[in-house]
């Protein structure tokens, strides 16, 4: 089979609102979770530094506040958000439901110089530590 297909409802949800895709749609170079966030949710601050993952979250209901670095990133539907692996992250829901998608993938890097890699021929695809 030359796909796989999975229903995100199907996957058992993580921190009362993370459905990670990777490992049903067994994906080699990208992560996929599928985030329905319940009124006054809040996810864990973190950040991909040890794995050099940069991700992108796609608002796509509602409305909610991203905390980056310390800023607050405020998000409304079809808002997305690019976030750099080393960047400390943090979603904050509203009072109403919203739900992301997040992508992520590792960083391009020339000669693990830290650099994005304009291109993407030259870059080593870190997958290691990889969690969603």
């Amino acid at each position: 089979m030359s796909y796989t297909k999975v229903n995100y409802e199907d996957v058992d949800q993580v921190s009362n609102a993370m459905h990670f895709l990777r490992e049903p749609l067994e994906t080699e170079q990208v992560g996929v979770t599928v985030v329905r966030c319940d009124p006054d949710w809040k996810s864990q601050p973190h950040d991909h530094a040890d794995n050099e993952h940069e991700e992108v979250y796609v608002l796509i209901e509602g409305a909610a506040t991203v905390i980056v670095d310390g800023e607050h990133v405020e998000m409304k539907t079809g808002d997305a958000l690019w976030i750099p692996a080393e960047s400390t992250r943090q979603i904050r829901n509203g009072d109403e439901e919203s739900a992301f998608v997040l992508v992520s993938a590792p960083s391009l890097t020339d000669e693990g110089d830290g650099e994005r890699n304009g291109d993407g021929n030259d870059g080593d695809w870190l997958l290691t530590g990889f969690t969603g």
